[in-house]
């Protein structure tokens, strides 16, 4: 699946915070400060790690597929994942000296989530970097909040349980970075369409969701596209151009979105698990 380089989409912009966002570093063990502080970078600055976009995104992206056939997107929670677990150690052993048949097996047993975003036996195509605050927008401005444990039976705070949490306010930018590679078209539009969810705001992160927080904006500045396709003339211009740094390796991505889209929709027409099911045009 990565022997060979095929394409590359480079996705870059600004992840803004509509209101206030909590993603917690755990329970301090300061003597004096927040309780429950904010993932910090090493000087201080906020940042959202790469593993929490990446995680709602697949989140959003399962809920879809499941919508459409539960086997798209297995649950990790579900007894097939333990099997599948079992299945991959059994692969492992009968083709032990097939690297060609083990990744087929491999591929031929994994749900079309993990394809692009990998599992525990296939490696992800899809990488996000962390996300650090752009430096000249941030002076320091956290905000503290208080919390405090709902008593279930008086409806009242309960006694003792009183804490303060840290956020970062709305309208924080953070620097966004993701990359694809040899991705088939279909998974391009799967893609696609997570990425438009976090443009229009659909997709919350964090902690504190129910109380408003998370709430953030993709504002996507450049889609760099490059398809070799299988020609080694191409390639081998794309890798003189790219140290050169010659924006002309790369195609405008956003010329493709809607192509990439229909093809997903397509190949999902045949995943369709009832005759009475239908996805629209």
């Amino acid at each position: 699946m990565f022997e060979v380089f095929k394409n590359r989409l480079e996705v870059t912009g600004i992840l803004w915070t509509v209101t206030a966002l909590r993603i917690s570093a755990g329970r301090s063990t300061e003597p004096i400060g927040s309780d429950l502080p904010v993932i910090k970078d090493a000087l201080g600055k906020p940042m959202i790690p790469g593993s929490s976009f990446k995680g709602a995104l697949r989140s959003r992206l399962e809920t879809f597929l499941r919508g459409i056939n539960p086997n798209l997107a297995d649950d990790p929670a579900n007894f097939t994942t333990i099997t599948r677990n079992k299945q991959v150690k059994s692969l492992k052993e009968q083709y032990k000296n097939d690297d060609e048949g083990l990744t087929k097996a491999f591929l031929e047993m994994t749900d079309e989530i993990s394809h692009l975003f990998g599992s525990p036996w296939i490696a992800s195509k899809f990488h996000v970097r962390d996300l650090t605050v752009k430096s000249n927008a941030w002076f320091g401005q956290y905000q503290e909040r208080d919390g405090v444990a709902i008593d279930r039976d008086t409806e009242t705070a309960a006694e003792g349980k009183l804490y303060d949490f840290q956020v970062v306010p709305a309208g924080t930018p953070f620097e966004f970075r993701a990359v694809v590679e040899n991705a088939e078209e279909w998974e391009l539009g799967l893609l696609t369409i997570g990425l438009h969810q976090f443009e229009s705001e659909q997709i919350p992160l964090g902690g504190g969701r129910s109380r408003g927080l998370g709430v953030v904006k993709l504002d996507i500045d450049k889609m760099h596209w490059v398809d070799v396709e299988k020609n080694p003339q191409f390639l081998l211009q794309y890798l003189q151009k790219i140290v050169m740094e010659d924006e002309t390796a790369y195609e405008d991505a956003r010329e493709y979105k809607d192509h990439w889209v229909q093809q997903l929709i397509d190949y999902l027409r045949g995943k369709i698990s009832s005759p009475n099911q239908t996805i629209l045009s």
